[in-house]
């Protein structure tokens, strides 16, 4: 099984200051990119109060395409200014199945983590298989 629910703020910069024409730019080869994922899962760029956000999540049976980590990784190379946080649990994942792991994108650099709120999945989430 794999699930995941994020979201990023996208900036060019970290000042807050963006070239409009520039950010413009930068959501139109995301938009771009986007599409050619084909997602059948939440997947969507919009402006909201005059920023673009992306917002994403799914559920399948094993990982697969979307790969949404390497959009993540998009992001910080062409808008280092971004941040956000994709919450992903992958059952399937080798020392990793039962833990709810978070990529935090802040200033170009995308990094995992443990989320420790939900891990262990089991019995923070779920309760174990008896029998």
């Amino acid at each position: 099984m794999f699930e995941y629910h994020g979201w990023i703020t996208v900036r060019e910069t970290a000042a807050d200051d963006d070239d409009q024409s520039r950010l413009r730019q930068i959501v139109d080869e995301l938009r771009l990119r986007i599409a050619q994922m084909d997602s059948p899962y939440l997947l969507n760029l919009r402006w909201m109060n005059g920023e673009p956000f992306i917002h994403l999540g799914g559920y399948s049976n094993h990982r697969s395409s979307p790969d949404v980590a390497e959009l993540f990784e998009q992001v910080a190379v062409v808008a280092p200014g971004s941040y956000g946080l994709l919450h992903v649990r992958d059952d399937e994942e080798p020392d990793h199945g039962s833990e709810v792991r978070v990529l935090r994108l802040v200033r170009g650099v995308v990094t995992q983590h443990t989320e420790a709120l939900l891990s262990p999945c089991i019995p923070t989430v779920e309760d174990p298989v008896i029998g």
